[in-house]
């Protein structure tokens, strides 16, 4: 297992992190010069950052400092109740592709979908096989699309918790099947996207994690599981504050293979997102070489 302790070469930032400072809106290009000034290497920013900065400025600003991506955030939102709805879905799924080819990122996140209309409040149904059924139908055509532009779709489980609106693939094994039935010769044009806030408590994690393999492990995203836990989506722990063994289930994804960054995701509307960026940044760094 890589030695962390001395440097934090291997810390990546997934923007939404610092997306907020001391409360306030913080623009991606400010997160980017923040991230330089501490020589972080590598970033995974957000579609909606992006646009607003503008494509070509990101674009600029990644290639001037010689930034790394370790993803691209998000693809996915496959499902849909009719024909246009998953017309859009494909569409949109493809312009994130090209984005993420644009910033050379090494892989694009999907955050699948679920039940339609789910996460506004109203499900259009409840049948939530139909929803994986449109997902594997969507990956599948994406997957077409994005061998084309050699961007790998990274697919990443969400804890059960958001079966119901936000991803219908909640575990490692499920999202390892669709991979294996999509692309059965391991071609590295998809795998997964290990997030220990979604897998932690799976029975069968290093089980799957040692199946996903090299080839299969596109990202490894960290923070921790607080407890109590007042959000389920927005309160997020920094490493080492909560209960997850980060370092055990590094030591699995590294086992199998894995030799990229460890890319801090932290929603945190109630505290890491009311400090300033400065403070929140280097604490990352400092907690990347203690608890990760």
């Amino acid at each position: 297992m890589r030695d962390f302790s001395r440097d934090h070469r291997w810390l990546s930032i997934n923007t939404a992190t610092i997306r907020k400072s001391s409360g306030a809106d913080l623009p991606l290009p400010q997160i980017i010069e923040a991230c330089v000034r501490r020589g972080i290497r590598a970033i995974s920013p957000w579609r909606d950052q992006v646009a607003a900065a503008g494509l070509p400025e990101i674009s600029r600003l990644v290639r001037a400092h010689g930034l790394e991506l370790s993803g691209y955030c998000r693809g996915g939102m496959f499902p849909a109740t009719d024909a246009a709805g998953l017309k859009a879905a494909r569409d949109d799924n493809r312009r994130a592709v090209d984005e993420a080819a644009e910033l050379n990122a090494k892989c694009l996140v999907l955050v699948v979908g679920a039940l339609p209309g789910a996460l506004q409040g109203r499900a259009a149904h409840k049948d939530i096989g139909l929803a994986r059924s449109q997902v594997r139908d969507g990956i599948a055509d994406l997957l077409d699309y994005a061998r084309q532009a050699r961007m790998p779709l990274a697919i990443e489980p969400l804890h059960p918790m958001y079966a119901a609106d936000r991803a219908c693939i909640n575990t490692m094994e499920q999202a390892l099947d669709a991979c294996d039935e999509l692309d059965p010769k391991r071609t590295g044009s998809i795998g997964v996207a290990v997030d220990v806030y979604h897998v932690w408590w799976d029975p069968k994690l290093q089980q799957q994690i040692a199946r996903a393999g090299k080839d299969r492990l596109l990202a490894f995203h960290v923070c921790d599981w607080l407890t109590p836990t007042t959000d389920l989506l927005n309160d997020r722990g920094m490493m080492g504050d909560g209960v997850i063994d980060i370092p055990r289930i590094r030591g699995w994804v590294e086992a199998a293979g894995f030799d990229g960054y460890s890319e801090v995701e932290i929603f945190s509307t109630g505290n890491w997102w009311q400090r300033p960026h400065d403070e929140v940044l280097d604490t990352c760094i400092a907690r990347h070489k203690a608890a990760v």
